[in-house]
């Protein structure tokens, strides 16, 4: 479903000065590490942008990642998956970023759906609309 190009991207870390004499580890994540990381987001529940760039940093041991980049990837992803899903693909085979962007972001409006998208599948997954954004691992606990 991705193009090739971004799939084999190796994860890059990269140091940049944070404040005026302290240095940060940022990762520059694909745009397969950021669909993986919304593949693990649960149904029904909205995850914030920010919890998803926290994980990757996490799993990757950096201590950021570039908000930027994680953006681009998230549109990309966003315009394939509603292409497929436009095109009569089940919702199984796409990857969910419905469940990462709140519906009531400005980020919402510039993904593809948008926001009416968006709130529809949350809708379509059990999610109640109550704005309450959860991290992923918070998510995990409250579905076991």
């Amino acid at each position: 479903m991705f193009p090739e190009g971004d799939m084999s991207e190796n994860p890059t870390i990269k140091p940049r000065r944070k404040g005026r004499s302290g240095m940060q580890a940022m990762l520059i994540p694909s745009l397969q590490m950021v669909a993986e990381q919304i593949r693990s987001a649960p149904e029904g529940v909205l995850t914030d942008v920010g919890v998803l760039r926290r994980r990757l940093a996490d799993q990757y041991r950096a201590d950021a990642c570039c908000p930027v980049t994680v953006q681009r990837h998230l549109r990309a992803i966003a315009e394939l998956s509603f292409g497929a899903l436009e095109k009569g693909e089940p919702v199984s085979t796409v990857t969910p970023y419905w469940r990462i962007v709140d519906p009531a972001s400005l980020l919402a409006n510039r993904l593809a759906g948008g926001p009416t998208f968006i709130r529809e599948r949350l809708a379509a997954e059990g999610w109640e609309g109550s704005g309450i954004v959860a991290g992923i691992a918070d998510a995990r606990k409250k579905s076991a």
